[in-house]
């Protein structure tokens, strides 16, 4: 089942403001912020004027940076608190390049700690994050159907469905999908 798509081109102007917004909190130059995330400065130029989509692997280089998770910087883009989230209000992210859908169930908020994603990946993906966010951000991640590998601290866990993975963030991770066999999860970061 795929998860509905929130009006992309919207939210891409939403994300290519905040993005623009991030690096002129910090003062940061066009070519400090390439240095600091290992991004094109030509490709972040052309994010932050939205003229592309980003992918997942390069909102995570950003987020990196900008010591942020990328639910974090979701919810600066995609509203305020509120208690209850119902399903058609959950947010709504792809990057359909590479068959990455993510649904914010339960998003982060300035008085709450914790949030839920539920996330989907096509067969055959694999997304790899050179470094977390923050060092130290704790992941649960239940499996609720298909296939998926996950790789934290250079130990590769491979799960089944029904399967939780607890685990903290210091340095590269990566998810992946067999040829035959896609994912969706549940993923708690607190």
């Amino acid at each position: 089942m795929d998860i509905p798509i929130c009006d992309e081109a919207g939210i891409d102007r939403r994300i290519a403001q905040r993005l623009r917004s991030l690096r002129a909190e910090r003062g940061w130059s066009l070519d400090e912020l390439a240095s600091r995330c290992g991004v094109s400065r030509a490709t972040l130029s052309r994010l932050e004027n939205a003229e592309v989509s980003p992918t997942a692997s390069v909102l995570g280089k950003l987020c990196a940076a900008y010591g942020l998770t990328m639910s974090r910087l979701m919810h600066m883009v995609e509203g305020a608190f509120a208690p209850v989230v119902r399903r058609d209000a959950q947010a709504t992210w792809s990057d359909p390049e590479i068959g990455f859908r993510r649904r914010s169930v339960s998003p982060p908020a300035q008085t709450l700690a914790g949030e839920a994603l539920e996330c989907e990946l096509d067969t055959g993906v694999t997304i790899g994050y050179d470094a977390p966010p923050r060092p130290g951000l704790e992941h649960h991640l239940l499996l609720l159907e298909g296939r998926l590998a996950v790789t934290v601290d250079g130990r590769r866990h491979e799960l089944a469905a029904g399967d939780c993975l607890r685990y903290q963030l210091f340095g590269p991770s990566a998810f992946a999908t067999p040829a035959e066999a896609g994912a969706k999860y549940l993923l708690f970061i607190v």
